[in-house]
């Protein structure tokens, strides 16, 4: 059995634009990544 890459992701800021972290976040799971999203830190 393969093992997933696993991707953490975090925001630092607080100016609230997340689109494209979330984009990408999206686009990592669609190519079988399993992403930790911890947003806006």
């Amino acid at each position: 059995m393969e093992k997933k890459i696993r991707i953490v992701m975090a925001k630092p800021g607080l100016d609230g634009h997340d689109r494209g972290i979330k984009i990408l976040a999206r686009a990592y799971r669609d190519a079988g990544m399993e992403v930790i999203y911890l947003g806006l830190r």
